[in-house]
């Protein structure tokens, strides 16, 4: 009489399995072989029918055993983020496995995220200088104007150049310049910050001297490395010769009996600059859009918290909300500019900048204020040394954290990128002057 199969999952269905296994018919021991079975109270393997064997074949037994077990526990290894992970969790794959390894939940992802990044406003407001129409008209005009430096030959967008996410784009040797150009050829010691969405800023410059970009916008003209012009009274003799700029000034600050001053045309530039806003993808996915980011970005976005990135690097612009000191957990290496020291004069603040914004952060290479940094790869390692405590990244962590930094990059106001025309200068408007 043939005996009933046993039941599914008891200790004999086991055994049975395992005889049939590749490896126990490589070695002999497989198919109906007598002198195996299952011990039906333990399930371990013993000798039904005890008989010599030799040395080989008990050891063949042995190999087979290790190489099934093997087999079965086998699984892809993850990439050292995920590894992480999974620290002190059992070796088998269970469901959370599966799940980290497909990648982290975009839900869980923004719901972590929203205390600590917003999405861009579409302007940031000046309650002392309210945004209209006209002088943002007026501002833009500015901007683009090369008759506001000495030789006429720089313009705000000369060195923030609004085509190029706000940058300065010239070249030197082959390579993006790490600091700004100015007059005469001369240059200056820091690299030019992006003018987009500088104003969600506390402050303006890598030291932070001009409160906001209405003060910020007047400096560089009176700067004599930069646009050189000598004082305030000569940038409005200048404004006051075009006579197309009368009609635009009178329109920006109805009212005002002399509207063309110094004050007012730093007004009408920061009033253009408050709108140049660059919304991305990630905004999207700020906003609840949870295909926006691919799986890499999400990752790195993960990383970018863990790592400790967003203690410096929040709110809409991801950063520029505070000073901090370059190489606050680990000395920065040969570093000279003492930053905001040199403008308050106190020992607490050498070497402490303004923490840049990573909108676009991708576009507007070299890094650091001194343009030091040509890959952005580099930066995000130096920063996690330097800045985070964080040690040394893996590959694979970097490259997500870069990827996340790209999602960053938005899409620039077409409508401001364009060069306006320009009012034509006036029989009594100054020449250009080359003279340092």
């Amino acid at each position: 009489m043939r005996a009933s199969p046993p039941p599914p999952g008891s200790p004999r269905e086991r055994g049975r399995k395992l005889r049939a296994h590749p490896r126990f018919a490589a070695a002999g021991l497989g198919g109906n072989h007598r002198s195996v079975s299952t011990n039906t109270r333990t399930g371990s393997l013993r000798s039904a029918q005890p008989r010599p064997r030799t040395r080989a074949t008990a050891l063949a037994f042995v190999v087979a055993i290790a190489g099934v077990a093997a087999a079965c526990d086998q699984k892809e290894p993850l990439p050292p983020y995920k590894q992480r992970l999974h620290r002190g969790k059992s070796s088998g794959f269970d469901a959370a496995d599966a799940s980290a390894a497909a990648g982290p939940s975009p839900a869980a992802v923004l719901d972590r995220v929203r205390a600590l990044l917003q999405p861009l406003p579409a302007q940031v407001d000046n309650p002392a200088n309210p945004i209209t129409d006209a002088k943002r008209d007026l501002g833009r005009t500015l901007y683009f104007d090369a008759r506001l430096s000495k030789n006429q030959d720089l313009s705000c967008n000369s060195c923030h150049v609004l085509a190029s996410y706000g940058i300065d784009v010239r070249e030197v040797d082959g390579k993006r310049a790490r600091t700004s150009g100015g007059h005469d050829g001369q240059t200056g010691a820091r690299n030019s910050p992006t003018v987009y969405n500088a104003a969600l800023a506390l402050s303006q410059f890598w030291d932070g001297r001009a409160a906001d970009v209405e003060a910020q916008a007047g400096m560089p003209i009176l700067n004599p490395v930069e646009m050189a012009m000598p004082d305030e009274a000569t940038v409005v003799r200048v404004l006051k010769s075009i006579p197309g700029y009368r009609e635009r000034f009178e329109a920006a600050f109805p009212g005002e009996a002399e509207p063309i001053t110094y004050a007012n045309m730093t007004r009408a530039i920061g009033a253009f600059e408050r709108k140049l806003m660059t919304p991305s993808r990630f905004d999207a996915f700020l906003k609840g859009d949870l295909a926006a980011l691919e799986p890499k970005e999400l990752e790195g976005l993960q990383l970018f918290v863990d790592v400790g990135c967003t203690q410096c690097h929040n709110g809409p612009g991801l950063g520029g909300a505070q000073f901090q000191k370059l190489g606050s957990v680990k000395p920065w290496p040969d570093l000279t500019d003492e930053g905001r020291g040199a403008i308050t004069g106190n020992a607490i603040d050498r070497f402490v900048f303004r923490v840049p914004l990573l909108r676009n952060v991708a576009q507007t290479g070299p890094w650091l204020h001194d343009g030091s940094i040509a890959e952005l790869s580099t930066m995000v390692d130096k920063m996690a040394e330097h800045q985070a405590a964080r040690g040394q990244l893996t590959p694979a962590e970097n490259g997500a954290i870069v990827a996340f930094l790209g999602s960053l990059t938005g899409e620039l106001p077409a409508a401001d990128i364009a060069a306006p025309e320009l009012p034509p200068s006036g029989p009594d408007t100054p020449k250009a002057d080359p003279s340092r």
